[in-house]
């Protein structure tokens, strides 16, 4: 087993430890648990539990919780209209280690569409990452699922969603996907493509995710109004909830209006977690804590 996967397999060990604490603040979040409080629940002293999570995400459990509050929510939402005002990239930046790689979107047509992938040879394998073990899927055209599902659940609803195509397990070739989207990317490196299909509203709404920068995040009415359709919030969240790469399309970053991260397809530990830790790693210089820089020095 070479380093970088030793890597993802500590890391995928670590994040169990990680959402379970997350779910006990979420349960707790109105008293504030204490560090001593959280650190029990997931049966370790308050040194070890500092430890580990600093060691996963980079910074304090003190600070990422920070980065988790309605109230440096709201700060970001507060900055919302210029998300409308950033220049349309290509690149991808899935929780801080996917830098520079390019899209590539396909509408399905009414022929794929019919025959439900027809032909079409999908090869997977299942994977340690930081946030837990995923399986990935990718066609000939590029990567065209990642989920956090149990992996006998990711293949029942990759099957309904490709009910023709051919499925073979191959780790082998998924992994090299997976080292490239959660290692820190090189320069001159082969972009990912995606074989992403959906509906012209879905592509839309796909595309729009990709123009909020990491770190940061945008309303469903806000992602409404930048595709020009600002009527349209309940069919956005539809069309987020169908996003079949989460990650690489980065629907965690959409959150309700009131500053509610809202739910997520894995989870909303998850989906916090995935959050907080890009937060982390791409402060905002706006959002402070009694009077603390989130900046890391």
């Amino acid at each position: 087993m070479n380093e970088i996967n030793y890597d993802f397999q500590q890391a995928a060990t670590d994040y169990a430890i990680i959402e379970k604490a997350i779910h006990f603040i979420e349960l707790h979040q109105r008293r504030q648990p204490t560090l001593k409080e959280i650190a029990e629940s997931v049966n370790l002293s308050e040194y070890h539990f500092q430890r580990l999570f600093t060691r996963w995400v980079g910074i304090s459990p003190k600070r990422f919780l920070q980065f988790l509050t309605k109230e440096n929510a709201k700060v970001l939402l507060s900055n919302a209209n210029s998300l409308l005002e950033v220049t349309y990239k290509t690149g991808l930046s899935s929780p801080g280690r996917l830098h520079d790689l390019f899209v590539q979107t396909e509408a399905i047509t009414p022929g794929e569409y019919k025959h439900k992938g027809a032909g079409l040879t999908i090869r997977f394998g299942s994977h340690p990452t930081p946030f837990g073990q995923c399986l990935l899927a990718a066609t000939e055209r590029g990567i065209c699922n990642i989920s956090f599902d149990t992996e006998k659940e990711a293949l029942k609803n990759l099957h309904k969603e490709w009910q023709q195509a051919t499925l073979v397990e191959d780790a082998a070739h998924t992994r090299t996907f997976v080292e490239k989207i959660f290692s820190p990317a090189k320069a001159g490196e082969t972009p990912l493509s995606l074989d992403l299909r959906g509906t012209n509203f879905q592509i839309q709404v796909w595309e729009a995710l990709l123009r909020i920068p990491a770190g940061q995040v945008n309303t469903y009415q806000g992602v409404a109004v930048s595709i020009n359709q600002p009527k349209a919030s309940r069919a956005v969240g539809n069309a987020v909830a169908r996003n079949p790469i989460p990650m690489l399309i980065p629907c965690h970053r959409v959150i309700r209006a009131t500053g509610e991260f809202g739910n997520y397809a894995f989870g909303s530990a998850r989906k916090k977690a995935i959050l907080g830790w890009e937060m982390a790693q791409h402060p905002h210089p706006n959002l402070t804590h009694h009077g603390e820089s989130t900046r890391r020095s």
